[in-house]
């Protein structure tokens, strides 16, 4: 059992340690320095409200009439591509026993105000589930998505939402610099 907690802290603070060091200068690129915290819920916290913050300016950067838009026929489409991320969220944060409800989105949305809003409402979703949850709570194991294994601790369930987002924000910028729009994040003045 003690080695199990010493092994559970090795890892929750390379996490840290990981997403400290990957912190941007405060006021470019990603956006505004980490807040001052004193937790893992609080680093957790700050993350996800970057993580956010970071793909609702890349969704809303794209004009109205290129949510429908495909980089080749065998690929979605923008719309799709940004909805994934809502839906895999919910059904993650679904897993991890919190007690906020999750959200009803419209996973078919085409136009660019119901993804934002569908986006919004899952963000929002994950922000007050993490919220729940003190540092022992987040290092406890629950039964999750199957691909993740039996069971995962709270932080790699929402830590693995938050690498997930990452992944297809990166797709999501190729289709943007396709329309020949630079991602606000790569903007030099931010």
């Amino acid at each position: 059992m003690r080695a199990s907690r010493i092994a559970s802290l090795v890892i929750v603070g390379g996490m840290v340690a990981t997403a400290a060091w990957a912190e941007p200068a405060q006021g470019r690129g990603r956006g505004a320095g980490a807040p001052a915290c004193t937790t893992v819920a609080c680093d957790v916290q700050g993350d996800w409200e970057r993580t956010k913050t970071l793909v609702l300016g890349l969704v809303g950067a794209m004009p109205d009439d290129k949510f429908g838009f495909k980089p080749t026929p065998a690929q979605g489409t923008f719309a799709e591509r940004a909805l994934h991320v809502a839906q895999i969220d919910l059904a993650l944060f679904g897993t991890v026993g919190g007690k906020t409800p999750a959200p009803a989105i419209n996973a078919k949305a085409t136009a660019k105000a119901d993804v934002l809003a569908a986006l919004q409402a899952s963000f929002d979703y994950g922000a007050a589930t993490i919220k729940e949850f003190t540092d022992q709570q987040l290092s406890e194991r629950v039964a999750s998505l199957p691909f993740l294994g039996p069971t995962a601790s709270r932080l790699k369930i929402i830590y693995f939402s938050m690498q997930h987002t990452e992944d297809i924000y990166g797709q999501l910028v190729v289709y943007l610099r396709l329309n020949g729009i630079t991602p606000p994040a790569s903007n030099r003045g931010v």
